[in-house]
């Protein structure tokens, strides 16, 4: 009985590394620019802005930490009642870009109490 368990255990744990869902393709995007384009300033999620809001539902449901492997490191985040958290990305240079237009366009993500994206509006 006890080889039996020693003998299941890796294989319930290699079951349970499987069942995740994969991470979405955001197509006509490149990621890594995306990523290093802190607050907008370089203007590289500018280009994206079109595909970007074309394909947000596919964020949806994905939890914090797989927006923040797919999007990088929030511009801003805010924390609301009921645990619920916002993040945002400027898509359009932000105001400490020091750009000198005043065109702000933002991609933000609500995630519920459970830290599952459930909302994405772009302001």
């Amino acid at each position: 009985m006890l080889k039996f368990i020693r003998n299941l255990i890796p294989a319930l744990f290699i079951l349970i590394l499987s069942c995740g869902k994969p991470l979405p393709q955001l197509d006509q995007m490149d990621l890594d620019a995306w990523r290093t384009d802190t607050d907008g300033c370089l203007g590289h999620r500018m280009m994206m802005t079109e595909a970007i809001t074309a394909q947000k539902e596919k964020l949806l449901a994905l939890d914090e930490k797989e927006i923040i492997y797919l999007l990088g490191k929030p511009d801003k985040n805010e924390l609301y009642t009921r645990n619920q958290k916002f993040y945002s990305y400027y898509l359009y240079p932000a105001p400490s870009c020091n750009s000198g237009d005043s065109t702000t366009l933002t991609l933000i993500i609500r995630f519920n109490a459970m830290g599952l994206a459930k909302e994405i509006t772009i302001e």
